[in-house]
């Protein structure tokens, strides 16, 4: 496709960059697209749409998503920093005006409009925090003056505060399991680590406390014959049931017509029913040959800032993949969370291609870089400079 001896910024590119992590994910949204044409018409039915309105969305979205994972995959770590520190500012500024003038949806502001068109801004919130995040704890790790911890709790904190108020405890797990993220990297103690689980349960005990929705959601999953609404979950594991290990075929899926979110939510449950278990499991390789990839490849770079980026963002789509996954499995609580690049939804596709583009661009290689491995902890006696 191109000359290594070219000099050009596409050629530069093509020879930089993780060309099989590319190709997965280019793989992971065209099955996106495959499960949208067999998931989506029935939906559109039933709610009174034309019968291909969402898969002309979904199409549209992923038009959209690829050139933006492309051009932010071009920037170098220092313009991938830049990219991402707007991002987070404009995207909290948005995440805390929803609460004035959001859009009310199921009693939650979590959506702001823009000429006609809705955009959620803690999706884009995640990605950049990851990116900010893992810059101010590589400075702090070489500078120790820099109190690079202190600001990502207080960013965290800022963050949090937003999205409880919404409310939205999904997301908010997700950002704080991003910071702890950050931290394990950076190479804290076990006794934090310890503290870290201890709060984190606490937190658990609080949000049942004092959110209704959540602790109605924990009761009825813990108790299903007690009386709570358990439709869309026993028709997704009824449509992963009858699906066997080949499926019943396109289109032929009988509990996917039933299940309400079957083009979103619940696509995992969906494409069960119509491709079988098999597929399925194909699906689920293909997310983790993302991650492992991804961890592979960040830990090949010289530097620190661009190692702690890509494997934040790697782990943090791992935990998103994962709470979808365990969702329609009946592992935990049903939880609004979007199995990356696969469910219907623009806001959450282009969020997750830009976030992917600055995995991709931290997991460019230089012929001139070392090789490394290993990721390195605080204590370390030499650590390469943060671009």
């Amino acid at each position: 496709m191109f000359s290594r001896a070219e000099k050009t910024p596409l050629a530069e590119w093509w020879w930089s960059i993780d060309r099989e992590l590319l190709g997965a994910l280019i793989m992971l949204l065209a099955c996106g697209m495959v499960l949208s044409f067999g998931a989506s018409p029935a939906v559109a039915e039933r709610i009174g749409l034309d019968e291909w309105h969402f898969v002309i969305r979904h199409a549209m979205f992923c038009l959209v998503a690829v050139p933006v994972m492309l051009a932010t995959s071009l920037l170098s770590h220092r313009q991938a920093r830049f990219a991402a520190l707007g991002t987070l500012i404009v995207m909290t500024v948005l995440l805390w005006a929803t609460l004035r003038f959001g859009t009310e949806v199921k009693g939650a502001r979590r959506w702001m409009s823009f000429a006609g068109q809705s955009i959620q801004p803690s999706e884009f919130v995640k990605p950049a925090f990851a990116v900010i995040g893992a810059w101010l704890i590589s400075e702090y790790m070489i500078h120790r003056n820099v109190p690079g911890r202190l600001i990502t709790m207080l960013l965290m904190g800022l963050i949090v505060a937003a999205l409880l108020l919404q409310p939205d405890l999904g997301q908010t797990a997700l950002v704080m399991a991003t910071w702890a993220v950050l931290l394990f990297f950076s190479g804290i103690s076990w006794w934090i680590i310890i503290g870290l689980a201890g709060a984190a349960g606490g937190l658990l005990v609080g949000a049942y406390a004092f959110f209704p929705h959540f602790a109605s959601r924990i009761d009825t999953f813990l108790n299903p014959d007690g009386g709570g609404n358990t439709y869309q979950i026993d028709r997704a594991l009824q449509s992963l049931m009858e699906g066997g290990w080949f499926g019943r075929g396109p289109g032929e899926s009988i509990a996917k017509k039933l299940i309400p979110d079957a083009h979103a939510d619940y696509v995992f449950s969906a494409a069960a029913g119509e491709f079988g278990i098999l597929f399925c499991m194909g699906l689920v390789s293909l997310i983790a040959f993302i991650v492992v990839r991804a961890m592979i490849a960040a830990q090949r770079q010289t530097s620190l800032f661009a190692r702690l980026a890509a494997s934040t963002i790697a782990v943090q789509f791992a935990m998103q993949s994962g709470i979808n996954l365990a969702v329609n499995l009946n592992l935990i609580p049903p939880k609004g969370m979007t199995l990356p690049f696969v469910s219907y939804g623009g806001t959450s596709m282009l969020a997750v291609a830009f976030g992917m583009g600055l995995m991709l661009a931290m997991t460019r290689t230089k012929p001139e870089e070392r090789m490394v491995t290993g990721l390195p902890t605080y204590r370390s006696a030499v650590v390469a400079p943060a671009e």
